[in-house]
């Protein structure tokens, strides 16, 4: 059985690591932070002053570190691993890095006469954890086949992804994916969260129909919990889409969403979230919102409280607005025409509206607010009448208004009186 050098135990490295030790292979590990290994050596792994001491030491070199600067202190580093790789050693970097750095130590790599693979993986923490992580390999396909049972002891599944630097464009594409679904998960939850509409029902509703994601799984309680440690950080999702805007700018390749998922987990970095969950982008539309994404909506009956406190203390109202209303004129024909009149009250199920025009009891109308008030038309029936002094008063009961266009309303009403 081959001896393995680890390098990196951060998120995903360290849970990597103890993978292998679990399945009976030897590991040196090196970490640029020391302390990190503790649990490592615990299980019975060796620890390394440097990368150089762990190019000297093993058979193969599994790289996992966060961004491209620190690769290449690394690998190029006065105590780097290509100071003096032992021939035949085949390192497999599973770092999210850019295609041409990729291609670069590979070359470096083969000039030592020694096999490199790029292959950087998809699962993120808890599957690093579990060992199902997915290899999306670059390289020599033979040397990758040869190095099928350590990865695997770490994952559930290796795909070849051609020569070399693939590996990494491969992961470049998927993460944009991930980064532009996250985003896209957090703003319908935000939509939901402001309407009024419960979010773990709502979160149940994407998990089942035509927006499922892994993100949804992953990241959806996480939002509704306010629990932001660390699965894959916001920092690091940022530095991928970063990487990828760069590689698309090479190739030419148009991505508006892209773009734009990166500049809201800019948005996020700027406000300090960085070394949470990328599912922290989560505050910053609860910043924009007003209101936590998780917070229980607003229940009918604390509106019911607030219309019954302005019965009590009958507050006079004077809104604007105006009335369609709609005749049936036989053989398929309506007739219509629209009136003017004032909202003067309201209650748990209804309004009152003063209008000159003589409307009769039961009919429908359709209420329409002025545009500042951003209100959708809302659908009334009459159900009192009285007259006076040549106005009508007009008891109208809210037919089927959805919670939150009720909160809408009463939102408006109180900002007008």
């Amino acid at each position: 059985m081959k001896s393995i050098g680890f390098i990196g135990l951060g998120t995903m490295g360290e849970p990597m690591a103890a993978n292998l030790l679990r399945k009976g292979y030897s590991v040196l590990v090196y970490n640029r932070t020391s302390g990190k290994e503790k649990q490592l050596l615990d299980l019975g792994a060796d620890s390394a002053i440097s990368p150089l001491e762990v190019a000297k030491r093993v058979d193969v070199i599994v790289t996992m570190i966060s961004n491209d600067q620190a690769i290449e202190e690394v690998y190029f580093g006065q105590d780097g691993i290509l100071k003096e790789l032992k021939p035949s050693t085949t390192i497999i970097d599973s770092s999210t890095i850019s295609p041409d750095l990729a291609r670069r130590l590979a070359v470096a790599v083969s000039e030592k006469f020694c096999d490199f693979i790029d292959a950087p993986v998809t699962g993120s923490k808890p599957a690093a954890i579990d060992g199902t992580l997915l290899f999306m390999a670059g390289g020599d396909k033979e040397t990758i086949d040869d190095h099928q049972d350590i990865l695997l002891a770490m994952g559930r599944e290796v795909i070849y992804m051609g020569e070399h630097g693939s590996g990494a464009t491969a992961k470049l594409a998927h993460n944009t994916i991930v980064g532009i679904n996250a985003a896209g998960l957090i703003e319908g939850m935000a939509i939901a969260a402001k309407s009024g509409i419960d979010v773990s029902s709502f979160l149940r509703v994407v998990q089942s129909g035509g927006a499922a994601s892994k993100q949804a799984d992953l990241k959806g309680r996480k939002i509704i919990d306010h629990d932001f440690s660390v699965q894959f950080s916001l920092a690091l999702m940022l530095k991928d889409l970063r990487l990828s805007s760069v590689l698309t700018d090479a190739l030419g390749v148009s991505t508006p969403m892209l773009e734009t998922a990166k500049s809201l987990f800019q948005l996020g970095q700027a406000s300090g979230y960085g070394e949470s969950d990328l599912a922290a982008l989560a505050l910053i539309y609860e910043n924009w919102i007003g209101k936590k994404i998780g917070e229980p909506p607003v229940q009918a009956a604390v509106i019911k409280n607030d219309f019954e406190r302005r019965r009590k203390t009958r507050l006079p109202l004077d809104i604007p607005l105006m009335m369609s209303i709609y005749q049936w004129e036989g053989e398929g024909a309506f007739s219509g025409q629209s009136v003017l009149g004032h909202l003067r009250d309201l209650s748990e199920d209804g309004i009152q509206i003063d209008s000159e025009f003589p409307l009769e009891k039961d009919m429908f109308v359709v209420l329409h607010f002025l545009q500042e008030s951003e209100l959708p038309p809302m659908t009334a029936r009459i159900i009192r009448i009285e007259g006076y002094n040549g106005m009508f008063k007009y008891g109208c009961m809210l037919s089927a208004l959805p919670l939150y266009q009720r909160i809408q309303l009463k939102e408006y009403i109180e900002a007008q009186s």
